[in-house]
């Protein structure tokens, strides 16, 4: 099917939702065989997910085979242990504790297969005394410090519109697996990836807690702004606004010519990174009021032309309308078959030998259940009608 990095690497996706199937997704889009196990008749929720029609599980469920399969009965965990068998990883983002209930935890899978490599997505890790709770994204964005710096500093906390923690958290998990397949290279062993949500938000919050250690220093809301990197921010146009970034003394001076002050690059307010950052509120009144005097796309061409950082604020249509987008081939159209005109964002990132693919939209319930149980796991159809009969499959 693909020439992907991972082709020739099997993974079984258990689980539901993002935090578990968006580690399933990075790696079937370059080449992994990913094998979705879902509920039998209902699906992964995700499938009902979406703003108006549920689309969100054709772009996570990308490059999968899905087949049915009743976790809670012994005959389907007994599947899932010949399954693992013949796999190379298996990803679950269940509650920890859940697998072990079903004698399908490490000890048991890793007795089967030894190279077997265990991805496990939860909210709080699989250890410590939070690890029993359930955790979802928002939770982990909260205690892993994200949450309290979002948004406007006379508001309360805000959010990403979009599942950040989830996505992070399932982002380390297969970055965690791909280090396990290297040290099984080295020893034909396998291992448990263990990424809890908090912990992959934690990991971004750059240097917030030895601020704190070492200064007593709580970072706040800034909005639009990072304090004392200046200037950066989204300046109002005559026809909108664009989002700048002068912040380093070589682009400041540019900037300040291309604004047709160039003595303002080697003024002791705002020469030096430390002395912008100070007069952070002047410097960004005063940009204000320039690009106000400019339609939006006149502050692009001259951002352009002197070598400054810039850009606007996208949403969809104009990621749709962007040269630079099509030219990447960012955004790519696949048949859907119920749905015209189907875009979505194409594989990053980009290897240049072996590059990954998107071959086909999320896949029906059980659309693959002939051909993994009936050609890897050799059951004739009498066994597949029998364990379909009793909701097994």
């Amino acid at each position: 099917m693909s020439n992907g990095a991972l082709s020739g690497l099997r993974l079984i996706e258990m689980g539901q939702l993002i935090a578990g199937p968006f580690c399933g997704q990075l790696m079937g889009d370059h080449g992994a065989e990913v094998i979705k196990v879902e509920p039998p008749k209902v699906g992964d929720a995700m499938r009902n997910w979406g703003q108006g029609i549920p689309l969100w599980f054709s772009v996570v469920a990308r490059n999968k085979k899905s087949i049915t399969l009743n976790l809670r009965e012994k005959e389907g965990q007994q599947i899932v242990r010949q399954l693992a068998a013949k796999a190379d990883f298996l990803l679950e983002n269940f509650r920890p504790g859940t697998m072990e209930r079903w004698n399908l935890g490490w000890e048991d899978l890793s007795a089967i297969n030894e190279a077997l490599i265990m991805i496990r997505v939860s909210g709080y890790g699989q250890t410590g005394p939070y690890s029993p709770r359930a955790g979802y994204g928002g939770i982990g964005e909260a205690m892993g410090g994200m949450r309290y710096i979002a948004g406007e500093p006379d508001r309360p906390p805000s959010r990403a519109g979009i599942s950040i923690g989830d996505s992070l958290a399932a982002t380390y998990a297969c970055l965690g697996a791909l280090m396990a397949l290297n040290h099984r290279h080295k020893t034909g062993k396998g291992q448990v990836v263990d990424s809890a949500i908090y912990e992959a938000v934690l990991a971004m919050m750059e240097s917030t807690v030895p601020e704190y250690t070492v200064t007593g220093h709580i970072r706040e809301r800034t909005g639009s702004i990072l304090p004392k990197i200046a200037p950066s921010n989204v300046y109002p146009t005559s026809d909108g606004s664009v989002l700048v970034a002068g912040n380093q003394d070589s682009v400041w001076k540019r900037m300040a010519t291309m604004m047709g002050v160039p003595e303002l690059g080697d003024d002791p307010r705002y020469n030096s990174h430390v002395a912008r950052g100070q007069n952070q509120t002047e410097l960004d009144d005063m940009i204000g009021e320039w690009t106000k005097l400019h339609t939006s796309q006149q502050v692009l061409d001259l951002c352009e032309e002197h070598g400054v950082p810039a850009g606007n604020i996208y949403r969809a249509p104009e990621m749709l309308e962007d040269p630079h987008f099509a030219a990447r081939k960012a955004i790519i159209e696949l048949p859907h078959p119920k749905h015209d005109n189907f875009k979505m964002q194409n594989v990053a990132p980009k290897l240049s030998d072996t590059p990954g693919d998107v071959h086909w939209v999320g896949p029906d319930l059980g659309q693959h259940n002939e051909e993994i149980y009936g050609e890897l796991l050799g059951m004739d159809s009498a066994t597949r009608s029998d364990l379909e009969e009793r909701g097994i499959i």
